[in-house]
């Protein structure tokens, strides 16, 4: 039975006919939130011809939430998630060629098919992984921010997290490890209503999440994230405030995913309409409504954008689709970092 109590519901997404981002902002935007969301509706198509195979959670409909921060970030900040991670790589420029591969387990995979859809790991774009553990990402983005102070980098850590993982006792420790070392480390909490199927006023008194950073005296705010503007000038003030030396910051995206908690999920407890009515607040469709009033590209131009991008995804299905399975021996490897640690092999 569907859940009817009323959830705070996040602003349209306005469509910004003065904007303070220049066109060049809009049009990455754009294309990097297009991609992420063709990207996983290919991805549910392939899960339900079970060319995907395990566990699959999409992340349609919370694009802006990556998109905002990249723009708002530099490229050597350190970022990590939870198990809902395939767009946060594709913004950062892992390729969809490697990220479908990993989905398909296959070697050319960014984590050579040993992680599939949960466990999306790119060094090379300083993206330390999805991490299938609930809230098991939360102390390890403050380790990662306690090795950036350490070694003074001037870098922060983005360290994502879902609703239902303010909930582990880990959260809460690495909260407070991180105030009182000053860690530069954001802690965003995507909160999409739900945690797996159950609304968030079932499983606390504290329905405005961000109030839980409160308690450790840690700068904390909703953001109304369905508006990349909004994610962009939260976490861009959230940097600044960690590069400078004063620590984390705590931001709830108030978010909302099109989709159920994984590709197994029907999401019976929610209404046709509630999803209905956030659609209508979409991200992308803001982004692409702001673009066309502003005159910075044609209907036909950003049609074109889409083409693009459609046969992006399609080559990253051809290429995971012609890549091998791992080596069996592969089971050995990337498990040590000493090269001949001695298996036990009979």
């Amino acid at each position: 039975m569907a859940d009817t109590k009323e959830r705070t519901k996040p602003a349209k997404a306005k469509v910004e006919t003065e904007p303070t981002f220049s066109k060049e902002t809009y049009m990455t935007w754009y294309e990097q939130m297009k991609l992420m969301r063709r990207f996983e509706e290919k991805a549910g198509q392939l899960y339900g011809q079970q060319k995907i195979k395990g566990f699959c959670h999409l992340y349609i409909g919370q694009e802006a939430c990556v998109a905002g921060a990249v723009s708002a970030l530099t490229k050597d900040d350190k970022w990590i998630t939870a198990y809902r991670d395939h767009a946060h790589p594709l913004a950062l420029g892992t390729s969809a060629n490697a990220i479908m591969a990993e989905l398909f387990a296959k070697a050319t995979g960014c984590s050579k098919g040993k992680g599939g859809s949960m466990h999306i790991f790119d060094k090379e774009v300083n993206f330390m992984g999805g991490h299938g553990i609930v809230g098991a990402q939360v102390p390890l983005g403050a380790g990662i921010a306690f090795a950036e102070k350490y070694n003074k980098t001037g870098n922060v850590c983005m360290c994502y997290m879902g609703d239902g993982a303010v909930r582990q006792g880990a959260f809460h420790e690495a909260l407070n490890m991180a105030m009182l070392w000053k860690l530069p480390v954001i802690f965003v909490i995507e909160n999409n209503g739900y945690a797996m199927g159950t609304a968030v006023h079932r499983t606390s008194n504290v329905t405005e999440l961000y109030k839980l950073g409160l308690s450790y005296d840690i700068p904390s705010e909703p953001v109304e994230a369905m508006s990349v503007e909004n994610v962009h000038n939260a976490v861009a003030q959230a940097a600044e405030r960690a590069r400078a030396g004063e620590g984390p910051t705590l931001l709830e995206f108030r978010t909302y995913r099109y989709k159920g908690h994984s590709m197994s999920d029907p999401a019976k407890y929610r209404t046709k309409d509630e999803l209905e009515d956030y659609k209508g607040r979409d991200s992308i469709e803001a982004v692409k409504s702001t673009i066309l009033v502003n005159e910075w590209a044609t209907e036909e131009e950003l049609n074109q954008i889409d083409e693009k991008i459609k046969q992006v995804v399609a080559e990253s299905v051809q290429f995971a689709e012609d890549s091998p399975y791992p080596d069996p021996a592969e089971l050995y490897t990337d498990i040590y970092v000493e090269k001949d640690y001695p298996y036990i092999m009979d």
